[in-house]
């Protein structure tokens, strides 16, 4: 618990646990312990959720002077416990530009951002009520209670929050929806399934800090008259499956759920529910007939979900992050988050930003942020400075947008209107080096797969389209090929059942639309111009360029190089595989791409 004394916050998200960050905990509380300065003493170690630069992990800082290390490692810990009194540790000091930044605040990554909803995670123990409750917590909650269900609703409403997990709609409006239905029982559902497998904001959240979204819970229940409640958790997520149910025991245990809320006649009651991370799960109707025990396929909307959901009973279904922005929102009032982003699109959004961008991690910023503050200001570029390609946002039903648009405000609206969407609140960047067309081939056969099949459009119209990007991507595009995937792409939006199979078509028809010049490439001519469909590209190597270095030789799957030490290399085509892994390993831009087939 916070007690006044100097804290080590280990960031044990689950990134820096996969780079052991569990060790380094350990291997500074011995070096502590050695030194008799364990406890009330002197310092506590504290297992911190995410902290955002996952790139950097695991990421160590010291509170309260707020001296921050990157990229440490178990035999660290002499040299870290000995700074507490001394010179920081160069070496593990964050580096930008050939410049040292010792304090959060200080360093670009975090300097821009703005957290609402992270603004505990990698500050507390996630696993400590105490330490929430010291950081404000369940003041939001306090206040709800001593209000109405429709003041509660009022103050959602003037925040001019909208759901963050893809489709923006305005909470309030939700909840008053509900809270206009008289039919009990009703629930209060939270989405913590992720529908995007390469986003981990909703886990990182629930991870590090799980009382702000049962907080958020809690409010919701008591805004639309819910005495239950479901947290429908991805069984991938254990770690933050284990922190939630960890906090709702110690809310049971505190008076803060159960029969009786903080001692008034209100109550609520939670539980998990795993899911099994099917995609598709992420569409509300079919979340919450997985929830029921059935098969997870979506229904037809005419009858909307706070009417008929779960149990075909008035149903508030939210994503984590918007659920655990309402505890600020009450706490601070609806109007102080509303001066936050932008008329249509109010307060912040988490983004995880990751690729070939130098500093990946969790980021929380304004709504109507540009992506080049973003990417560049934020993210520190492209990795090793290569020219930038594009940046796809919203997961694998996002669209791609390209370089001409980087200073676009990131809202709801502006990138719907460029063919992209807010999503999850996945960010891939992308450089030179990546096929558009591959990209879209990728992202297609996964809803592929991911695609319940209860609709034709969807079902046919993705199969068809892996086809006819496959054939591209191979070397047997035809003339026409094009337009038949934008009939297609046309026909899925409009008559497909859910979500996925509507916005489904993004990333082809943006890709179509922003790189037609590469889509023509590989049809017409036969190449790839970013040197990565293997069956329209060879690798050859500049003599003069090349420094004879070796490194080309030493990834190469195949034994497909040669060369002696500080002569130039070549490149066997019989045996080349086309991976490109020379190419990416060569310092000194000496791997060339060649057309494989004639045109």
């Amino acid at each position: 618990m916070i007690n006044g004394t100097d804290r080590i916050l280990v960031c044990c998200g689950t990134s820096c646990i996969a780079n052991g960050a569990l060790d380094v905990a350990d291997a500074i509380e011995k070096e502590l312990e050695a030194r008799n300065l364990t406890g009330d003493v002197r310092v506590d170690v504290v297992r911190t959720g995410c902290s955002g630069e996952c790139e950097q992990g695991p990421v160590v800082r010291f509170m309260p002077r707020d001296l921050m290390y990157y990229r440490v490692a178990a035999r660290d810990a002499k040299a870290i416990v000995d700074s507490l009194d001394g010179a920081p540790v160069k070496k593990l000091l964050h580096r930008r530009d050939g410049q040292f930044f010792e304090h959060m605040d200080d360093n670009p990554f975090y300097a821009l951002q703005h957290k609402v909803v992270l603004k505990d995670v990698g500050i507390i123990d996630p696993l400590s009520l105490d330490d929430y409750i010291a950081r404000g917590g369940y003041e939001g909650l306090k206040r709800a209670l001593a209000m109405t269900p429709d003041e509660i609703i009022s103050e959602v409403e003037k925040s001019g929050l909208r759901g963050k997990g893809g489709a923006g709609f305005p909470t309030g409006r939700k909840w008053r929806s509900a809270a206009g239905y008289d039919e009990w029982p009703k629930y209060i559902v939270c989405n913590g399934d992720e529908g995007d497998p390469g986003a981990f904001m909703d886990g990182s959240t629930m991870e590090g800090c799980p009382h702000a979204v049962i907080e958020g819970m809690i409010i919701g229940a008591l805004a639309i008259g819910a005495e239950e409640g479901v947290l429908y958790i991805r069984d991938e997520y254990a770690l933050a499956r284990d922190h939630i149910q960890h906090a709702i025991d110690d809310a049971y245990e505190a008076g803060i759920l159960g029969d009786s809320i903080m001692g008034t006649p209100h109550k609520l009651h939670l539980s998990i529910v795993r899911g099994g991370g099917a995609f598709v799960c992420g569409e509300s109707t079919a979340l919450m007939a997985s929830i029921a025990g059935k098969v997870g396929e979506p229904r037809a909307k005419y009858i909307r979900s706070v009417q008929r959901g779960l149990f075909d009973k008035p149903t508030v279904l939210n994503n984590v992050e918007t659920l655990a922005s309402i505890p600020t929102i009450l706490r601070f009032g609806g109007d102080e988050y509303a001066k936050l982003g932008t008329e249509k699109s109010k307060g912040t959004k988490v983004f995880a930003m990751v690729g070939k961008v130098k500093h990946t991690g969790l980021v929380e910023v304004p709504m109507g942020t540009t992506l080049r503050t973003l990417i560049y200001d934020i993210g520190g570029g492209i990795m090793n400075d290569r020219p930038f390609k594009a940046i796809q946002t919203g997961g694998p039903s996002g669209g791609c947008i390209p370089e001409s648009l980087l200073d676009l405000p990131v809202d709801f609206d502006t990138l719907t209107e460029y063919g992209a969407m807010m999503g999850s609140g996945g960010m891939i960047v992308m450089d030179d080096r990546s096929c558009m067309v591959e990209v879209a081939r990728y992202y297609v056969d996964f809803l592929c797969e991911e695609s319940c099949g209860k609709c034709t459009p969807c079902r046919e119209g993705l199969r068809q389209m892996r086809a006819i990007l496959t054939d591209i991507c191979e070397g047997r595009g035809r003339a026409g090929d094009i337009e038949l995937l934008e009939r297609i792409c046309h026909t899925m939006q409009d008559v497909s059942l859910c979500a996925l199979g509507r916005t489904a078509p993004n990333p082809v028809l943006t890709t179509i639309k922003f790189f037609r010049d590469e889509y023509e490439a590989h049809i017409d001519r036969k190449e790839c111009p970013a040197g990565v469909c293997p069956d329209l590209t060879r690798f050859t190597i500049d003599a003069e360029a090349c420094t004879g270095c070796g490194m080309c030789s030493r990834v190469c799957p195949a034994n497909a190089i040669s060369g002696e030490v500080k002569a130039a290399h070549v490149i066997d085509p019989d045996k080349c595989i086309a991976c490109g892994s020379c190419r990416d390993a060569c310092r000194f831009d000496a791997v060339e791409t060649m057309r494989r087939m004639p045109a």
